[in-house]
């Protein structure tokens, strides 16, 4: 659950703040646009691709996520979110994606190296 919270807080920052200033998007619909997002990567990403792959091919999965849901969502919304805008939002989220799996690994292999009997 803390991953969840953790990947929650970090994609929220960024898409929440990204899609209320390129998109004029009030806080309310970036905030529940960051939070489907979240569930969507979260699963997708991190419960199957991070754990069948490595990072890199996570991240990238993440990335072409969040992209193609926010291009989605903007349009479903009527946001002014141009082209450029949606790949700056999905470059800072891939760049967090990237920092947050490695930030996983690490903690899991120290946490793997810390059991008793290794």
């Amino acid at each position: 659950m803390s991953r969840f919270l953790m990947k929650a807080a970090v994609t929220g920052m960024i898409v929440a703040i990204c899609l209320w200033w390129f998109a004029n998007a009030t806080w309310a619909s970036a905030i529940l646009t960051a939070l489907g997002l979240t569930v969507i990567a979260y699963l997708i990403g991190d419960q199957l691709i991070l754990r069948a792959s490595n990072n890199i091919t996570a991240t990238i999965a993440d990335a072409v996520i969040a992209g193609f849901y926010l291009w989605f969502v903007a349009r479903w919304m009527d946001w002014p979110l141009s082209f450029g805008e949606l790949i700056i939002t999905v470059v800072l989220l891939g760049v967090a994606e990237l920092v947050y799996h490695r930030f996983l690994g690490i903690y899991d292999n120290n946490r793997i190296n810390k059991e008793p009997g290794k």
